[in-house]
């Protein structure tokens, strides 16, 4: 069969599984079966059951590639946006790139702007951004890093390259509105030619490779996981980029002292091990933070009074099991949904209880497989997005079908596997 053909076949089966969601029966990834889907979030002994969408988003015009994809976010439209890495020292080899290369050596392929936004059918609506794009008064992080699209639907950025020590946030077109921190804040000498760079986890104004932003509208504040060089989650007045307060691990007063490399089973660090790697606040007013290489979340009041703590994985070295969350589209946020991009899953977390109920994903290139899933947000219909970093490089969408029980064999932190959709598996 030819590529047109399968495609054609590919989006009837896909129309089937849609159409086909309400059914009595539904076979799980495990093998088995469920009973009936439920559209009640709040059903005691059900989680949310997804299946991967291998036709989002569409291709990239103008042979563009996106590098390794550092962060996504979901606006009120419920438009998807990324930031990925463009430069060319991000893509595996010179030959996927020809067509930037000197001399040329192909028609295909060319780094895509490291901004971009997709509608709900999958279509690019927005591209922007990048080194050598500023139009204002402003430094593009030599290594951006986490998106966010605040309340007043403006672009928030952030950077966790050695230099990078602010935030940049822009109208949804790219207009650059404003820089919150000093580029090359941290830096305080040179060494062999090398610059040398300090930590200031109390510095009241500028950052240290910020890794993401979180939004509390009620408050009109941002808050800054301040990151891969500091060790603190900051709080900054939305419209003026004011730091109002700041914390450490525990809300003890953040502490820069070196640490000795993470250990499956030691007593946790009474400081951020790092990077704090994201900060996403509750509609019920609790903070979420992810110490990643810690493999924990730490809660906290928006004053930054500690509530409680909790590991995940706690045996997971190198880069740690806690990357990034969100939260159920149910208005009381029952659920977590929290990417592991170093054991290359998803968990699906009670929130009330912190109790990891289930798991989703698997190491591969297919699509509901994952390579390194680094980002992940909601959408207001329950669909998830992840973005992939490294080679990974990809965005992926997985469609909410409603609730089901856990499949067996699925507890707990094993994961269910590869969500393909039911039809197909």
């Amino acid at each position: 069969m030819n590529r047109n053909g399968k495609l054609a076949v590919g989006l009837v089966l896909l129309g089937l599984t849609m159409a086909c969601s309400s059914a009595p029966q539904t076979t799980s990834s495990t093998g088995g079966s469920q009973p009936a889907l439920s559209q009640d979030m709040s059903a005691e002994g059900m989680v949310p059951v997804f299946e991967v969408d291998p036709f989002f988003p569409k291709n990239l015009p103008n042979h563009w590639l996106q590098g390794p994809i550092i962060g996504v976010d979901v606006d009120s439209t419920d438009t998807v946006w990324i930031v990925h890495r463009n430069t060319p020292d991000q893509f595996v080899a010179s030959t996927e790139i020809g067509a930037v290369q000197t001399p040329k050596l192909s028609e295909c392929c060319a780094p895509g702007p490291p901004v971009m936004a997709f509608d709900q059918a999958g279509n690019l609506v927005q591209s922007w951004g990048g080194i050598g794009s500023e139009t204002g008064d402003y430094v593009w992080p030599s290594s951006n890093h986490g998106i966010t699209i605040d309340h007043m639907d403006n672009v928030w950025v952030g950077g966790n390259g050695p230099g990078d020590s602010h935030v940049l946030k822009f109208t949804k077109e790219g207009k650059f509105l404003a820089q919150y921190g000093k580029p090359g804040a941290r830096k305080t000498g040179e060494k062999d030619g090398q610059p040398i760079y300090t930590r200031n986890s109390s510095d009241p104004v500028s950052f240290g490779r910020v890794a993401k932003i979180g939004i509390d509208a009620e408050a009109n504040e941002a808050y800054i996981a301040d990151g891969y060089f500091n060790r603190r989650i900051a709080v900054l007045d939305v419209s003026t980029g004011a730091i109002k307060r700041f914390w450490g691990a525990y809300g003890n007063k953040p502490d820069d002292a070196d640490l000795p490399r993470y250990t499956a089973g030691e007593e946790p660090q009474k400081t951020f091990r790092g990077p704090v790697h994201c900060s996403e606040i509750s509609k019920d007013g609790l903070v979420y933070v992810c110490d990643r290489n810690a493999d924990r979340i730490q809660i906290f009041q928006k004053d930054g009074k500690f509530v409680s703590e909790h590991m995940i994985a706690p045996a997971t070295l190198s880069q740690g099991s806690t990357w990034d969350i969100d939260f159920s589209h149910d208005p009381a946020q029952r659920f977590i949904y929290l990417a592991d991009g170093q054991n290359m899953k998803v968990y699906i977390i009670e929130r009330k209880t912190m109790k990891v109920l289930t798991a989703f994903g698997d190491g591969g290139r297919q699509p509901g497989m994952f390579f390194a899933v680094h980002s992940i947000a909601v959408d207001s219909k329950g669909n998830i997005y992840t973005t992939e970093t490294y080679e990974g490089s990809r965005l992926q969408r997985f469609i909410f079908k409603g609730m089901a029980p856990v499949p067996a064999g699925a507890e707990g932190e094993k994961s269910q596997g590869v969500l393909w959709p039911a039809d197909k598996r």
